[in-house]
């Protein structure tokens, strides 16, 4: 081996051995799911609302910094997806949470067998919304099932209000409430 060769040889392990490139560096995205001590959610605490950003999710303010809260147990239609179209009867559904929740603050109750944040780095709670009737608030998430605004949706392992939400998806589908009526997503005339 020419003395040439055994010395490029050489380099060229160096440089694999070190990790060293000649390539441009690579940005790396940051991680956007907070981490578990990056907010603290009291139960007791009332957070306003931001934004209504679909029928199953809202952006509220907790210590002074917007955070997006996936409501657990239901999946209204897409309305905002970049990858899917607009879902039948999730404007509908939107409007319905906007009716409900703009303009007012909410309670949050969070529940361990469902982690704090889902993938796109969501709060994931129980959304509860002031009411005359009841001084802890209305479950918006059974309320948004029961009017026929969304599906039941267990994602990865039972949870809290599970029976409950099932039954009041149950009425509603008995009932053709809202997206389960016959003629709620039928074609529209021009």
């Amino acid at each position: 081996m020419s003395m040439r060769r055994a010395v490029a040889s050489l380099i060229l392990l160096i440089v694999l051995l070190t990790g060293v490139s000649f390539a441009p560096p690579m940005q790396r995205e940051s991680s956007t799911v907070p981490s578990a001590s990056s907010v603290a959610i009291d139960p007791t605490a009332w957070y306003p609302v931001m934004k209504v950003v679909d029928g199953d999710t809202i952006s509220v303010s907790i210590d002074n910094e917007r955070h997006n809260v996936r409501m657990i147990g239901i999946d209204t239609p897409e309305t905002v997806d970049p990858r899917v179209a607009v879902e039948c009867f999730g404007e509908e559904a939107a409007e319905r949470a906007a009716q409900i929740l703009s303009g007012t603050s909410v309670r949050l109750e969070v529940d361990s067998s469902q982690g704090l944040f889902d993938t796109y780095g969501r709060i994931l709670a129980y959304v509860f919304a002031p009411a005359n009737v009841a001084s802890e608030g209305i479950l918006v998430n059974e309320l948004l099932l029961s009017e026929g605004y969304a599906h039941e949706y267990t994602f990865n392992a039972p949870y809290k209000y599970r029976a409950e939400f099932k039954a009041a998806e149950k009425t509603a589908r008995e009932a053709k409430a809202g997206l389960w009526a016959a003629d709620a997503c039928a074609p529209q005339s021009p």
